[in-house]
């Protein structure tokens, strides 16, 4: 079993994604707690990255090899070979995603849910083509995760580019005013700052960050087009 990377589940021990998760490793054992804690998180991106890759039923070199290079970059070769065999192992079953989605809802913080996503969408353009049914279910599983529509279309603009999508990065309309924006602005620099998702460890850092820049360049244009 990969303790260094599982070995702190907390709530994800229990229910779907324990079993889930206890099929592919084998064997698990810990200390079950309500905070979500980086093991958490890892096991439920590991179950919805089967789950989006599974979307267009078929399983693309492109996305693995983005999984692969994922866990290389944050933990290290001989982990992310352990965590590739784990998944390849979570690929073969089933997934209910309902129940799965239920679990996350019900433990997991709006911080940590928003950082899923983010990664979701990541690995839907690891191939530079963001299918449709990816984009659909990426799209179910934030609402059965409980994400707000609102910053769903705010990640989501992050990726797929519109004449709209600065305002949609911001939560935001283009008929809005300008003092509006400032404070729409303030609003999603403090909703995604990285502390927000600093519990789940540096290891998702990079991501955070990411989608952080992405808010402050939203707000840079805008106010490059407004004169602000």
């Amino acid at each position: 079993m990969n303790k260094w990377l599982f070995g702190g589940l907390g709530w994800a021990l229990g229910g779907p994604l324990g079993a889930i998760m206890g099929y592919a490793i084998g064997s698990m054992s810990a200390q079950k707690n309500t905070t979500t804690t980086r093991g958490d998180f890892s096991a439920s991106m590991l179950v919805l990255f089967a789950a989006v890759m599974k979307a267009d039923d078929e399983l693309k070199k492109s996305e693995l090899d983005f999984i692969k290079k994922f866990f290389v970059d944050n933990f290290g070769n001989q982990h992310a070979q352990q965590t590739m065999h784990i998944f390849k192992n979570i690929l073969n079953q089933e997934i209910n995603l309902a129940e799965v989605c239920s679990q996350i809802n019900s433990n997991m913080d709006q911080a940590s849910k928003s950082q899923l996503i983010h990664i979701l969408f990541s690995l839907s353009k690891a191939d530079n083509d963001i299918h449709k049914s990816e984009v659909d279910i990426i799209n179910q599983i934030s609402n059965l995760i409980g994400l707000t529509e609102k910053d769903y279309k705010s990640i989501k603009a992050m990726f797929i580019p519109n004449t709209k999508a600065d305002y949609q990065m911001l939560g935001i309309t283009e008929s809005v005013t300008n003092q509006e924006i400032k404070i729409a602005y303030r609003k999603m620099a403090k909703q995604y700052h990285p502390d927000k998702v600093a519990h789940l460890g540096a290891d998702f850092a990079s991501f955070a960050e990411n989608k952080f820049k992405s808010i402050n360049d939203a707000y840079q244009k805008i106010k490059k087009e407004r004169n602000l």
